[in-house]
């Protein structure tokens, strides 16, 4: 199945989308180099024009929506990052909408059609019921090709989604701890019910019961000034081990917490982060961590999202799953 796209034939001939739909179907309209070019590139890439492909003979740019909740995280930046390049690559445009809370659904689903936006990467971890609903009307209703980034839904629509296998991660980390020797292994996850972070306790899960361990799980709110509070009570109450945090903003929360508290590291307990942002980098000793390729999650689903704009063929449905990896640094032996 051919995969080129009238979008890979613009970017190699170095027109506009626009440029090529005209050269192929109103060839009598383009200049005759600028038609050369272009069918030139076209045979290079063994690109055949579809019925949506020549429907962009209008001058219309092509609108990409991208939906986040917290443009402050730096797993958030670094997937924006590979969607812009990816975008940029294909000339299309960016617009991005910041608030995904439930009461606001109503406005941004307006805001999303109104715009007439070609296609919605959507970046939000935390996938509500109301959410899921939005969602769904966006594909089936009003008919906007959709991806999930870096997230899943647990909606039975099974939507696209790029991302890594959360649960596989999470029991890979503790099986890992669990090699360590350490047997008193917490999770430390979010009061919200991100069905990323369900997934990484189910795996997390997995593992404590495959080893026969007892399940110490720590929910916060992800808030840094309440966490201080949920984490050093848990810690009080608990004698662990072992540390995985659901984010790296977390785990490092709860490493500094037991430093703290006098606690070696990793001497005394190991300790876990999740994602491999920047802040992993940043904390002391510096933290181990799963490795979330975010930028390639990024230009990854901007690349899922064109072939749906096309209406192409995808060779996946449902989830499209990266591969992550387990980096060892000095917070674990």
């Amino acid at each position: 199945m051919n995969k080129a796209t009238i979008y890979d034939v613009a970017a190699l001939a170095r027109v506009s989308n626009a440029t090529v739909s005209r050269a192929l179907n109103e060839p009598d309209k383009v200049k005759p180099e600028t038609r050369d070019k272009v069918l030139k590139a076209a045979k290079e890439l063994g690109y055949k024009a579809n019925a949506f492909a020549k429907g962009l003979a209008s001058n219309k740019s092509t609108e990409v929506a991208v939906v986040v909740s917290d443009l402050s995280r730096a797993s958030v930046a670094e997937m924006v990052k590979g969607i812009s390049e990816v975008a940029s690559h294909y000339n299309y445009s960016i617009l991005l909408f910041t608030d995904t809370s439930d009461d606001k659904l109503p406005e941004l689903l307006t805001n999303l059609v109104s715009h007439s936006v070609d296609g919605v990467l959507y970046l939000n971890d935390e996938i509500t019921q109301k959410q899921n609903q939005m969602l769904e009307d966006l594909v089936d209703k009003f008919q906007i090709p959709l991806v999930l980034c870096n997230t899943v839904s647990n909606s039975d629509h099974n939507f696209l989604s790029v991302a890594i296998d959360f649960e596989k991660a999470g029991y890979e980390v503790t099986k890992s701890l669990i090699q360590e020797g350490r047997n008193n292994i917490a999770l430390f996850t979010t009061t919200k019910r991100f069905p990323v972070n369900e997934l990484k306790e189910a795996g997390y899960k997995k593992a404590i019961k495959e080893y026969g361990l007892k399940e110490l799980i720590c929910y916060t709110t992800g808030n840094l000034d309440s966490n201080k509070n949920d984490i050093d009570t848990f810690l009080n109450e608990n004698d662990i081990d072992g540390v995985i945090g659901v984010r790296d903003s977390i785990a490092i929360a709860v490493l500094n917490t037991l430093i703290a508290k006098g606690r070696r590291i990793p001497e005394d307990v190991s300790v876990f982060g999740f994602q491999n942002t920047r802040y992993t980098q940043l904390s002391r000793p510096l933290l181990s961590t799963i490795n979330i390729p975010i930028y390639e999650i990024g230009a990854r689903s901007m690349r899922v999202l064109t072939t749906e704009m096309m209406k192409e063929e995808q060779e996946h449905k449902g989830l499209i799953t990266l591969e992550h990896s387990i980096i060892k640094r000095l917070t674990t032996k």
